[in-house]
């Protein structure tokens, strides 16, 4: 044969040794040929499964979030926070990564996780400080902490909702009032100044609360103090003409009558028409402030 021929004649061996050395140059070739079209097809057959499988493919991504919001939509929020957990993870730092992280925030709120929420939207807020969606998530924020359902045992008990510990409270408004101040026109900052009305009154009322439950049980000096802290912080809530008569009877009873008197100065000036001037009681009223919500 030829390459039994040219193996002869290039390598001076017997011809019993050239057919044997052409025996075996053949199976070599024929094994790296064998070798090469293997890597060929399985070469082809990763790229072509390549975006199918790989979990962190724009498609996988996209239809992953596509379920979790069919999961919220029907209610199943534990099932949406799992995968919009994953999306977070998967695609930080893209538009889709943040949507995910508002979707996240939202999720937890609904099933009830608020710290969860807020610590959510707390990262989205540090991690992207000029997203287009930063007014919205200080809008969320506010939302997550502004809760002013009593729930069943609050109105069993028919406790006031300024009687309750007001943290969450204050967190909420500093949220409304970061989003007013650097997004005045945002779309969410009308409804902002509205919560952050109602939420002035709700802590000047639990100050007063306070105040009222030291008079009632004999700490007047602590009284007429926390009567004073809610004029200096609240300049301008309705709670503030009872804070005004605590003050004037606190320091009737501890005997600082220029405190008194100057305390019922201010009480006559600012709420002319106020019963506390004449009969030492509030006026009865068909709804507290705090029920009109």
């Amino acid at each position: 044969m030829i390459e039994t021929w040219v193996l002869r004649r290039r390598t001076g061996l017997s011809a019993e040794a050239s057919r044997e050395a052409s025996g075996s140059w053949r199976s070599a070739w024929r094994a790296v040929a064998l070798s090469a079209a293997s890597a060929a097809v399985l070469g082809l057959a990763a790229c072509s499964s390549a975006p199918k499988d790989d979990p962190n493919s724009q498609a996988n991504l996209e239809k992953l979030y596509a379920e979790a919001k069919e999961d919220m939509l029907s209610g199943s929020y534990d099932r949406a926070i799992k995968s919009l957990e994953r999306i977070e993870g998967r695609a930080a730092g893209t538009t889709l990564g943040q949507q995910a992280q508002l979707d996240l925030a939202w999720a937890n709120y609904k099933s009830g996780e608020r710290v969860q929420a807020v610590t959510v939207l707390d990262r989205f807020i540090k991690l992207n400080p000029s997203s287009p969606a930063l007014d919205y998530a200080l809008y969320m924020k506010g939302l997550v902490n502004f809760n002013d359902d009593l729930g069943l045992f609050g109105r069993i008990a028919r406790q006031d909702i300024s009687e309750r510990d007001q943290q969450a409270a204050r967190d909420s408004m500093q949220a409304f009032k970061q989003l007013v101040e650097q997004f005045p026109e945002s779309k969410y900052s009308d409804d902002a100044r509205i919560r952050i009305d109602y939420i002035t009154n709700s802590l000047a009322a639990y100050e007063v609360h306070v105040a009222r439950y030291y008079y009632n049980r004999g700490a007047y000096l602590a009284a007429a103090n926390r009567a004073q802290s809610a004029l200096l912080e609240f300049q301008h809530a309705p709670a503030l003409e009872e804070a005004l008569f605590l003050m004037t009877q606190s320091y009737d009873k501890l005997g600082m009558e220029q405190l008194r008197d100057d305390s019922r100065r201010v009480l006559a000036a600012s709420f002319p028409d106020s019963s506390y001037l004449t009969t030492g009681k509030a006026k009865p009223k068909d709804r507290a402030w705090w029920q009109i919500w």
